[in-house]
């Protein structure tokens, strides 16, 4: 999964275009959406169980590529995925074009292609704007107010909606009576209409609007990436072995002004040893340096009768010389949800009630402050642990009461430690270093062998009447080379500056472009637009002949393109939405989806708009797998437990094959089609 995906795994707060959206509910930081219990009794089961006791386990492992499996099978590494295989299938899974996560799962939950269910990138664009905007949900304030000095106070509620469309296949399997556990499966913030058990998944934002912004105090000078974002440095002033500081919070809506709510706390060092007191309002937290705080609840005040709560660990990395502490990102509380997180609402408090917190932000690992150096190899990994133990317990709780139906669950770990260690697996990496290998190159396969175990885990708990689906929405690719489209638009003559002796633009929003002699753009990760008339604000492009002919022109000149530095084909395809998409929603694509090479894909930078001096340039982030590449070079697995006769299953396909397990005939506008 779709950051930048990088990017969009946390941007930069001071964004205002992305990140300062208030994704909290106007009034009162928001009810979850309301929904009754899961649904009743079973109809035959196709896989040849019993009719009203067969049921499906689906293990949904974000990344899991083919490739890498199936070397670390024969190697006997993964010795339940190569049982599982020995009983069925494992085959490579089409994934969806572009392979972003949120795009790629939606073609699972919907059985339809990005043209069906509207979802074509991590982020689309506002044509009235030239901004970028979330693709997945979007929030509107509350309507109706009443303004008393500065404060607003809201009659009537904002709301969250979810921006895909098409239904859910678990929304299917209810009007037919089969329940469902879904637990978080992306792109399904928030949890779209159901009385089946759901959690939210990817795209669930944490409590301040963004997909994941931590703060970070020291009195050592450091900055942040901007393009890799995630984050926040506040300087700390040690003064008599005592640190005063403000944790930021949501954007305040019941001000005029909408500042930015805060909580004031207090760090006591202690004068001899390598240990702090952190203070909090309500709470006192002594950590030793190199130590993790358990979850705590943080309250932020919006008016005296108002707040709006949220879940943090705190990780004290050092005392002194340099003191340094890292709050996590805030998390949506799932005892006590600003944000709507599950179907039913019980459902989020129900898990906090026998877990107690746990990481609810839709993509929970920390990569932007790895990325910046300020959480290190070591540290992450901590992090991510505290992820996958989770993980893991929540699992056997809902492997312990399964008994009908399809169980649904998510696993991230994989996909985010490919991103970020790829690195030290592949000596040709740019960014590779050999004394960091020697520490953590056997991470990614560690991780597999980790899935193996989740994967060993369930079998133990199933009955003879379950079948068993393992399957990833994509696989993984290095991350050499990084394509910068506005600067190849911008050489190639179709994007102009209004200064003609302009060659780089670093801020947002393209605000040297001459829209009036500019044809196309980039926005997004894999996505081109043209400057359309009618439709842009400034468009210079007629609809029609004009438009069908550029869109052609530039997606023939793309595919031509070669690397400078080494001769090799960077887009194997520049994908004309009317080519790749069917759908009621085609029309809503960028003109041109770019499908990258092995090895390449855009740049951070060219997602929000900027153009940097170079088309094509080194990747030496730390962010160093990925799987943004054409579908060809990027699928994905699917291994199950009774052989697939599909020759070359795809995402969609399998969405179609859990209706068939129940008997429920495929709808209309759903193109994929079962494959056993």
């Amino acid at each position: 999964m779709n950051h930048s995906e990088k990017k969009m795994h946390g941007e930069d707060p001071r964004d205002k275009a992305l990140c300062r959206r208030a994704f909290l509910k106007a009034g009162a930081g928001a009810a979850a959406l309301a929904a009754l219990g899961p649904g009743g009794g079973l109809v035959r089961n196709v896989f040849g169980k019993a009719a009203g006791k067969g049921k499906v386990l689906i293990l949904g492992i974000d990344g899991m590529d083919p490739h890498l499996t199936g070397v670390w099978m024969k190697q006997g590494l993964l010795p339940s995925f190569a049982k599982l295989a020995s009983r069925g299938s494992f085959k490579r899974l089409m994934t969806s074009t572009p392979p972003q996560s949120p795009v790629a799962w939606s073609n699972f939950i919907t059985g339809m292609n990005p043209g069906g269910h509207g979802i074509f990138d991590f982020m689309h664009r506002d044509p009235k704007t030239y901004l970028p905007v979330f693709s997945a949900s979007a929030t509107e304030e509350a309507q109706k107010t009443i303004r008393l000095g500065d404060t607003i106070l809201p009659i009537k509620g904002g709301t969250v909606k979810n921006l895909r469309q098409g239904r859910a296949f678990w929304q299917i399997l209810e009007d037919h009576g089969v329940p469902a556990t879904i637990f978080k499966i992306p792109s399904n913030y928030p949890p779209v209409p159901s009385k089946q058990r759901t959690f939210a998944g990817l795209n669930t934002p944490d409590l301040v609007g963004t997909y994941g912004t931590f703060n970070y105090y020291t009195n050592e000078p450091a900055e942040i990436n901007e393009d890799i974002g995630g984050g926040r440095i506040h300087t700390a002033y040690v003064i008599g072995n005592r640190v005063d500081a403000k944790l930021p919070g949501p954007v305040n809506t019941f001000k005029a002004d909408r500042p930015e709510s805060e909580i004031d706390f207090r760090v006591y060092l202690d004068p001899a040893a390598a240990v702090a007191k952190i203070a909090f309002p309500d709470r006192e937290i002594v950590l030793k340096e190199r130590e993790w705080s358990p979850w705590i609840q943080v309250r932020f005040p919006l008016i005296p009768t108002q707040s709006v709560s949220g879940i943090t660990r705190l990780y004290l990395k050092e005392v002194r010389p340099n003191f340094k502490l890292y709050i996590a990102p805030i998390n949506i509380d799932p005892a006590d949800a600003a944000l709507p997180l599950s179907t039913p609402e019980s459902y989020a408090s129900e898990l906090a009630k026998k877990f107690g917190p746990f990481y609810t932000k839709g993509l929970p690992a920390d990569t932007a402050a790895l990325d910046n150096g300020l959480l290190d190899e070591e540290e992450f990994l901590a992090q991510d642990n505290q992820v996958l133990e989770e993980s893991r317990a929540i699992l056997d709780y809902e492997l312990n009461r399964f008994d009908a139906g399809v169980l649904f669950y998510y696993i991230s770990n994989l996909d985010q430690r490919q991103h970020m260690f790829w690195r030290l697996l592949d000596p040709k990496h740019p960014a590779h270093d050999q004394a960091l290998a020697g520490a953590f190159g056997n991470v990614i396969e560690k991780t597999y062998r980790e899935a193996d175990e989740i994967l060993a885990q369930s079998l133990a708990k199933i009955d003879k009447d379950t079948s068993v689906i393992v399957m990833s929405d994509h696989g993984f690719n290095p991350y050499y080379r990084s394509f910068n489209l506005n600067t190849w638009l911008l050489a190639e003559g179709y994007h102009k500056f209004k200064n003609p002796f302009k060659k780089v633009e670093l801020d947002i929003g393209f605000p040297s472009t001459d829209w009036s002699k500019t044809k196309a753009y980039g926005l997004g990760f894999n996505g081109l637009f043209i400057n359309q008339s009618g439709r842009e604000a400034e468009g210079a492009v007629a609809p029609g002949a004009e438009t069908d002919a550029l869109v052609r022109e530039i997606a023939a000149k793309l595919e031509a393109f070669r690397d400078p530095d080494t001769g090799e084909q960077v887009i194997l395809r520049a994908g004309v939405s009317g080519d790749i998409y069917s759908g009621d929603h085609v029309a809503e694509a960028p003109e041109i989806t770019l499908e990258f090479n092995r090895g390449y894909r855009i740049s951070f930078q060219s997602p929000l708009g900027r153009i940097p001096r170079d088309i094509v340039e080194n990747n030496t982030a730390k962010w160093s797998g990925d799987h943004m590449g054409a579908a060809e070079v990027t699928q994905g697995v699917v291994l199950s437990d009774r052989p697939i006769k599909a020759e070359s299953p795809a995402l969609y396909d399998l969405t179609a094959t859990i209706l068939q397990a129940f008997g429920i005939e495929r709808p209309e506008k759903m193109v994929g089609k079962p494959v056993f």
